[in-house]
């Protein structure tokens, strides 16, 4: 071999080694880069998963909430019918009430009436022999003394009016004027103590705790001195 051929054999070795260098610096750059891009999408792929488990809690939480809220709107929608319910058959029973009441009011007043009407009947039966009786007395002849026959009318009528729980109102002179029973006509100068009855001109009635009509009298306004 000559020197020229050893020269080209060399550098052909060398060239080869260099290349050989190449390579395994490329390849290991492109390892490096592997494993650069790898450790980057299992990060991206950790933090995806993280954000998707994150996404379904929030959507499992939501969905609790929507289901209470679901079941709270189905618990009120329920009372509200109830309440529903009850107002009907109270506004129902009201009227029933006031259908009731007004009957009510309705058959009293038919009973007032009717007992009103009794009532005016009985005074009237009971008053109409009275007024016979006063016929008869006038009937008798002018002459002959009717006193007898007007005192006995008069104590039938009294008898009448003591049924019905009717008294008179005729103060004795001198008793204490009483506005409420006694209407005054007439002050005279008496010797009856000033301010009391002096003469009754016409008694008065009374019902019960009612009165009916007041007695009319006179009243003295000297004590007589």
């Amino acid at each position: 071999m000559s020197d020229d051929d050893a020269v080209d054999v060399e550098s052909a070795d060398d060239e080869g080694d260099a290349a050989r260098a190449n390579g395994t610096a490329e390849a290991t750059a492109d390892g490096a880069s592997g494993e650069s891009a790898a450790g980057d999408d299992g990060g991206a792929r950790a933090e995806s998963e993280a954000l998707a488990a994150a996404v379904a809690e929030h959507d499992e939480a939501l969905a609790r909430e929507v289901a209470a809220l679901e079941a709270d709107l189905a618990e009120t929608r329920e009372a509200l019918r109830e309440r529903d319910e009850e107002v009907e058959e109270l506004t129902s029973k009201l009227a029933r009430v006031k259908a009731d009441f007004s009957n009510y009011k309705e058959r009293a007043k038919r009973k007032q009436e009717d007992i009103r009407e009794r009532a005016s009947e009985a005074l009237v039966e009971r008053l109409t022999p009275v007024r016979n009786d006063l016929l008869r007395a006038l009937d008798q002849d002018e002459g002959s003394d009717l006193r007898p026959g007007v005192e006995s009318t008069l104590e039938k009528f009294d008898d009448v009016l003591a049924e019905e729980g009717v008294e008179a109102i005729d103060p004795e002179p001198g008793e204490e004027v009483d506005p409420a029973r006694h209407q005054v006509m007439l002050r005279v100068d008496s010797e009856r103590p000033e301010g009391t009855v002096h003469e009754v001109y016409e008694p008065g009635y009374e019902m019960g705790d009612r009165v009916l009509s007041e007695a009319k009298v006179t009243v003295s306004t000297d004590d007589g001195k």
